[in-house]
């Protein structure tokens, strides 16, 4: 186990080095995604002690607080223990290919707001950094809620995805408008659902392709609409929400295939 001693942190923006016991060596892994949380406690200091608990078995790379101090908790070339049980295209070890920050926020469960322009303007500056430092895709900036979706809500439908994304961060299109059509839910099969089911497992969601509109496709749907199409979270699939994910599809197959 490591030490309980000071490390260098990554950033200049940290103000102030925590270190958690709770990592380990990412075993020559360089992280490809950006993993993005709430806290989902009362208070910033309740978040801070229980990501630096030993017996909570938790951790995170980064701490940003409200009024934008950003902690370090890990260095990132270790594996922190923030995702938990999660997939995402093909590969179940979150942890072992993430940095994860987490956001100070009280989360759906003691009281979900706004999170406050400091706070924001903080993330969104560490993340181009990481970003750019390991050359992680858009499409693979995300939030908990996509790599464990039957688990996690955060960072949750007030985060503002959209902002990060005009400054490089992570992969967002305009939804689709929502009007009148057809509507797939529970209950439904065919092959219409076995596409949506296809379309979501493409962009990188952990769902089986079945054609049968189960409990776990909607839950997958309702993490999609929390992330990229916040107007209207229902678990349904709509004409926008098909639309959308259609968009989205195109856009990330595009920038991937750029030079």
């Amino acid at each position: 186990m490591h030490a309980m001693s000071d490390f260098k942190p990554d950033s200049s923006l940290v103000l102030r080095v925590v270190p958690s016991p709770n990592r380990n060596p990412r075993a020559g892994a360089a992280p490809d995604i950006l993993l993005l949380h709430y806290t989902g406690m009362a208070t910033m200091q309740a978040a801070l002690d229980r990501l630096c608990a030993r017996e909570a078995r938790v951790s995170c790379h980064y701490l940003v607080d409200e009024d934008g101090t950003v902690f370090q908790l890990v260095p990132e070339a270790e594996r922190a223990w923030h995702a938990g049980a999660s997939f995402w295209e093909r590969g179940n070890d979150i942890n072992l290919r993430s940095i994860g920050i987490e956001i100070v926020n009280p989360g759906h469960e003691f009281g979900y707001r706004d999170f406050p322009e400091p706070q924001i303007v903080a993330v969104i500056t560490l993340a181009r950094e990481i970003v750019l430092r390991w050359a992680i895709r858009p499409d693979r900036v995300l939030g908990h809620s996509d790599v464990a979706p039957s688990r996690k809500q955060d960072p949750g439908e007030l985060f503002p995805w959209a902002r990060l994304a005009e400054r490089g961060i992570g992969l967002w299109v305009p939804p689709a408008p929502i009007v009148a059509g057809p509507v797939l839910g529970p209950g439904d099969s065919g092959e219409e659902v076995a596409a949506l089911q296809q379309a979501l497992a493409a962009y990188g969601y952990g769902i089986a392709r079945t054609g049968t509109y189960d409990a776990a496709t909607a839950t997958v749907v309702t993490a999609f609409q929390r992330h990229f199409r916040t107007q209207r979270i229902d678990g349904l699939a709509d004409l926008s929400t098909l639309r959308t994910l259609e968009t989205l599809i195109a856009a990330r197959d595009a920038q991937v295939a750029e030079p």
